[in-house]
């Protein structure tokens, strides 16, 4: 995956009803989200077959179909939804195929920009769901494959079945576990994808001395510190909101000093 000079996406998540179950109850205001976030520059939009059971992929077909050239949508299978409480990793080949067939038909496209295990089933052969979607992609369905929530010896194991294009993993200003995966896919030069980019809203008083120190929200500064960390990441931050939106993608143009960077 081409790592794309605005590295500011969009998580399509938040624009979910209710639990991420519900269908988009405001569909203008999120379509004029979708469109309002294409015109400020950003290229990759992210989204899941779970995210209200298909209803968010066919919200940004809605919006955007036909697709501008050089925008992105990701897509991800593997987590299934039996209730509104629940997110049950499923990762049989044939339920992987089958959910990649409606995210094609729910996206309005003959081919997947990117698609992600969303997350490994433990009762299922690793190399299985890796193979299912290495097999879509030797047929044209998918362009690239990403993997979500796994560790350098997954990914490891992994490209050894098909090409890994991007690692979607939690990492925040708050959560850093997964620093050793962002280190391999630095070296790698493989997009990472930190999903809960500005830690769910949560911040420290030092998050927010930054910020009031140069004028900017310590949402805005999570983010920057992100991009800071290394040009292969790509932050994706989701929100209903106009504001919100031209403020998280505005702080890919903050320059922070380095203090600022030196995160414990």
């Amino acid at each position: 995956m081409e790592i794309p000079k605005m590295r500011v996406g969009f998580g399509a998540l938040r624009l979910t009803g209710p639990g991420a179950f519900d269908r988009t109850p405001d569909r203008s205001a999120a379509r004029a989200v979708l469109r309002r976030a294409v015109d400020l520059g950003v290229t990759h939009i992210d989204t899941a077959d779970s995210y209200g059971l298909g209803d968010n992929e066919e919200l940004i077909a809605e919006a955007l179909h036909p697709y501008p050239s050089g925008l992105v949508i990701a897509t991800k299978a593997g987590q299934s939804r039996p209730d509104r409480r629940s997110w049950v990793p499923l990762g049989r080949p044939e339920y992987l195929r089958q959910q990649a067939e409606l995210s094609l038909r729910r996206l309005r496209v003959d081919r997947l920009d990117l698609f992600y295990l969303h997350r490994v089933d433990p009762h299922v052969p690793f190399a299985d769901q890796v193979g299912a979607l290495a097999e879509l992609r030797a047929e044209g369905k998918v362009a690239e494959v990403g993997l979500s929530e796994v560790t350098v010896e997954q990914l490891a194991e992994a490209e050894k079945l098909v090409p890994v294009a991007a690692v979607q993993n939690l990492y925040n200003w708050a959560d850093r576990s997964h620093e050793p995966v962002l280190e391999h896919c630095t070296r790698s030069h493989k997009a990472f994808v930190p999903w809960l980019p500005v830690a769910g809203g949560r911040h420290d008083a030092r998050l927010d001395a930054i910020a009031a120190r140069i004028g900017v929200t310590p949402a805005q500064v999570a983010l920057a510190w992100l991009l800071h960390r290394s040009p292969v990441v790509l932050p994706i931050p989701g929100t209903r909101s106009l504001d919100h939106l031209a403020e998280n993608v505005a702080a890919a143009e903050i320059d922070l000093g380095a203090s600022e960077l030196d995160r414990p």
